[in-house]
């Protein structure tokens, strides 16, 4: 949430996307901690890629991981073991419209 507030985060990934989102829908973003709004904002653009594929480029808004093997593991996290290399990831790329106090 900082780095999103800050403004240093303009990019999240995203794996089995079930909301079909696309370049220009509107977000609201929800604090986990609280379940509280805290910005508004809209896709700018949207590429998918497998993360094995991910390179430099990718992480341009984005926070870096020390390895692809913590990559793997991070997201291993959120979704389980059957995250691997091959499994496609949604690169979401967002403006803040507002931000939600």
């Amino acid at each position: 949430m900082p780095l999103v507030i800050s403004g240093e985060k303009t990019s999240t990934w995203r794996l089995f996307d079930d909301k079909d989102l696309k370049a220009g829908d509107e977000l609201i973003f929800i604090n986990q901690a609280n379940g509280k709004e805290f910005a508004m904002a809209q896709i700018i653009s949207i590429k998918e890629k497998n993360l094995g594929e991910i390179n430099d480029s990718d992480f341009s808004g984005h926070e870096r991981f020390e390895s692809k093997e913590k990559m793997l593991e991070t997201y291993q996290s959120y979704y389980g073991d059957k995250v691997n290399e091959d499994m496609p990831v949604k690169i979401i790329d967002f403006k803040i419209l507002q931000k939600i106090e």
